[in-house]
C-alpha cells in the first residue's frame, strides 16, 4: 500500500482522491460508522473550487452549493454595512455555501470513481515508521461484530484526523495556542424573514456600559449563513448558561486539553433556544422552523510546530485550528491536502526530487500561521483589524493571495541568460510561487468557442505554457521535449501564440497543442512578452518564469521538483 489516509472529512477525502487520481494506491479509514449530518464548515472559497477544478470535481460542488452574495451587518437592529462579495471578472469561481456533509458526499463519490471507498468504523490505534515505510495498527468495528485488529504496512501516512489527531500526538508534534472562553451554539434551521437571499447576516448588540460604548465588543451576536434550501441558514450564537459546557461539573475541555469543535456532552439546543436569540437579535421579525441539527461548540487556536515527521504528515485541523471567521479552516485544510497529495504521488512514483516532500511544511505551515493569526484577530477585533482596500480584503478571504514566494522548490528559479522577473510591464505578472490567474479568449482551430486558461490546466500535472510568436517560437518543440525528459513525462507543454502572431506552423511538431491568445488576456494578466515560458504547478501556482526560455534553465528549474 502506498498511502494510508486517516480521517474521511473534506481534507482526508481531497488527499485520497487526488492521490488515487494520480495512480497511487490508497486506503482511507474513518472511525465514525457513517457520515455526520452536520452543517459545520459551510463556506467554499473560490480557491478551493479552483483546486477541485484541477481535480475534475468542481462541477458537482457548484451544482449543489448556493452563492454567497455578501454580508449584512446590523448593530442594535440598524444596518451598519452591506458587503458585496464581488471578485475581478477573471476569477472563474465565486464564494459559495455548502453543508459539510454535502461536501463530503461529493468528494466520497468522486473518490469512489477511482475504485476506493472509505473504510468506516476503522480507527488508527498506533503506528511506527522506519526508513522504508510506516507500520500502522488499525482497529475495525463493523456490523456489530467484535473489534478486529489489523497491521498495515504503507509507504506514507497522512493524518487528516481532526483537532484531536492521533497522528499528531504520536508524532509528538507541538500544538501550541489557546482557547476562547466563549461558547456558541449552532443550528441548521429555516428562517422566514424578508432579508435578501444569498447574504450572510451578522447582528450584534453592544454593551452600553462597555469601554467603547456602542462601538465596543459584541455582548450578543447572531451569525446566519445561507444554505441550499428555502430560507435555510446555519445559525450561530452565544450559548445560554443552561447549555454551557463550562457550567457542567468536571468539564476538562477535552481529554487532550484541546477545546475545539462540537461538544457531544452538552444538551443540544432546541428550536426554542434558537428562537429566543432571533427574537432578541434578528433585524427583521423572524420565526425559526424545521430544525435539522444543533450543537454547542468551542473554539481554540493552535498550530503545529511542523507539518510532519519522516513519512508521516498532518493536514487540516490536525495541523491548525482557529475561529471559523471568514470560512478559512476547511478550505485551508483542503489546500493542505492537495499540496501534499501531488508531491506524495511523485514520491510514490519514484520521480520526486530529494527535497520535494520537505517543501510541504515549508509552503503550507506559513499559510497556516497566517490564517490562524488573521482569524484570531478578526474574531476579537473584526475585519478592521487588518485595514486593507476592499479588493485586497476579498481576494485574501477568497484565498486567492495564497502563494509560496519563499518556497525552496520555486525560489531563485532563474538561470544565466534568463530574467524570470522580466515582464511586458516591468514584472507586474505572477512571480514564482504566485497563483497563475485565469483568463479567457484562448482559441484553437477545433474548438468553436473561446477557452479559458484553466480549461488547458484541468486534470493535468505540471503544464509548461510557451508564449511566443512566429519569430520566437521555433525552439518550443525542443523545450517541450526537454521538459518531458526532465520530469519523467509528467510535464505537458502547450504553445500560446500572441494575438498578433502570424498564422502558420512555426511552433513545432503537430503533437504540441497550439492555442492563440486571441484577446490578449493571457499576455496582459500574466505580463508576458515573446518568448516566455511559464511552468504551472498542479496547484495552479507558478513554478518558474523564464524569459527568454532555454532548455538548460528549464531543466534546472525542474530539478527542484523531479529527480534527475
Amino acid at each position: 500500500m502506498d498511502v494510508l489516509v486517516v480521517g474521511a472529512g473534506p481534507v482526508g477525502l481531497t488527499a485520497a482522491a487526488e492521490l488515487r487520481r494520480r495512480g497511487a494506491g490508497v486506503r482511507i479509514v474513518e472511525r465514525l460508522p457513517a457520515r455526520l449530518p452536520y452543517a459545520k464548515a459551510v463556506g467554499i472559497q473560490p480557491r478551493t473550487l479552483e483546486v477541485w477544478d484541477r481535480m475534475g470535481c468542481a462541477r458537482a460542488a457548484w451544482e449543489a452549493a448556493v452563492p454567497m452574495r455578501g454580508q449584512l451587518l446590523y448593530v442594535d437592529g440598524v444596518e451598519r454595512s452591506r458587503l458585496e462579495l464581488v471578485l475581478p471578472p477573471e476569477v472563474p469561481y465565486r464564494f459559495a455555501a455548502l453543508p459539510q456533509y454535502e461536501t463530503e458526499r461529493i468528494l466520497e463519490e468522486f473518490l469512489a470513481g477511482f475504485g476506493t471507498r472509505i473504510e468506516r468504523g476503522t480507527e488508527l490505534v498506533s503506528f511506527g515508521q522506519d526508513a522504508d515505510g510506516v507500520t500502522a495498527r488499525l482497529l475495525a468495528t463493523r456490523d456489530g461484530g467484535p473489534p478486529a485488529e489489523e497491521e498495515l504496512r504503507c509507504r506514507y501516512l497522512v493524518g487528516c484526523d481532526g483537532a484531536h489527531s492521533t497522528v499528531r500526538k504520536q508524532l509528538g508534534l507541538g500544538f501550541e495556542g489557546g482557547a476562547f472562553p466563549e461558547e456558541y451554539m449552532l443550528g441548521d434551521v429555516e428562517v422566514d424573514w424578508d432579508l435578501p437571499p444569498g447574504y450572510g447576516v451578522r447582528s450584534t448588540r453592544r454593551g452600553p456600559d462597555g469601554p467603547d460604548g456602542p462601538d465596543g465588543p459584541d455582548d450578543d451576536v447572531l451569525v446566519c449563513i445561507p444554505l441550499p434550501g428555502n430560507g435555510r441558514y446555519r445559525v450561530s450564537m452565544n450559548v445560554p448558561p443552561e447549555l454551557s459546557a463550562a457550567q457542567r461539573a468536571g468539564d476538562p475541555e477535552a481529554g487532550d486539553g484541546v477545546a475545539h469543535g462540537l461538544d457531544g456532552g452538552a444538551r443540544a439546543p432546541g428550536l426554542a433556544d434558537i428562537q429566543r436569540v432571533l427574537d432578541r437579535l434578528s433585524p427583521r421579525p423572524a420565526t425559526a422552523s424545521a430544525l435539522r441539527w444543533s450543537s454547542v461548540f468551542r473554539i481554540s487556536h493552535r498550530l503545529v510546530d511542523r507539518y510532519g515527521e519522516g513519512r508521516a504528515f498532518v493536514a487540516g485541523d490536525a495541523a491548525h485550528i482557529h475561529p471559523p471567521t471568514g470560512a478559512q479552516g476547511m478550505n485551508t485544510g483542503i489546500q493542505d491536502a492537495f499540496n501534499l497529495a501531488w508531491k506524495l504521488s511523485l514520491a510514490v512514483e519514484g520521480s520526486a526530487a530529494p527535497g520535494l516532500l520537505a517543501s510541504y511544511d515549508a509552503e503550507r505551515r506559513p499559510v497556516g500561521e497566517e490564517v490562524v493569526g488573521r482569524t484570531v484577530r478578526h474574531a476579537s477585533q473584526g475585519v478592521q483589524a487588518d485595514p486593507e482596500d476592499l479588493e485586497t480584503l476579498l481576494l485574501r478571504e477568497a484565498q486567492l493571495l495564497v502563494g509560496y514566494p519563499d518556497s525552496p522548490i520555486v525560489a531563485g528559479m532563474s538561470a544565466p541568460g534568463t530574467r524570470d522577473t522580466d515582464g511586458a510591464d516591468g514584472g507586474a505578472g505572477p512571480r514564482p510561487g504566485d497563483r497563475v490567474p485565469d483568463c479567457t479568449g484562448l482559441t484553437t482551430e477545433l474548438v468553436a468557442r473561446p477557452l479559458r486558461l484553466y480549461d488547458l490546466l484541468r486534470e493535468r500535472d505540471h503544464v509548461l505554457l510557451l508564449y511566443g510568436d512566429e519569430r520566437t517560437s521555433g525552439d518550443f518543440a525542443r523545450l517541450a521535449a526537454r521538459a518531458a525528459e526532465s520530469s519523467h513525462g509528467a510535464v505537458r507543454a502547450c504553445a500560446l501564440l500572441a494575438a498578433d502572431a502570424a498564422p502558420g506552423g512555426a511552433v513545432g511538431p503537430p503533437e504540441l497543442p497550439v492555442y492563440r491568445d486571441a484577446r490578449g488576456e493571457f499576455a496582459r494578466l500574466c505580463s508576458v512578452r515573446p518568448p516566455t515560458a511559464l511552468l504551472v504547478r498542479p496547484d495552479g501556482c507558478l513554478g518558474a518564469r523564464l524569459h527568454p526560455p532555454t532548455a538548460e534553465a528549464l531543466a534546472t528549474c525542474l530539478a527542484r521538483v523531479f529527480r534527475g
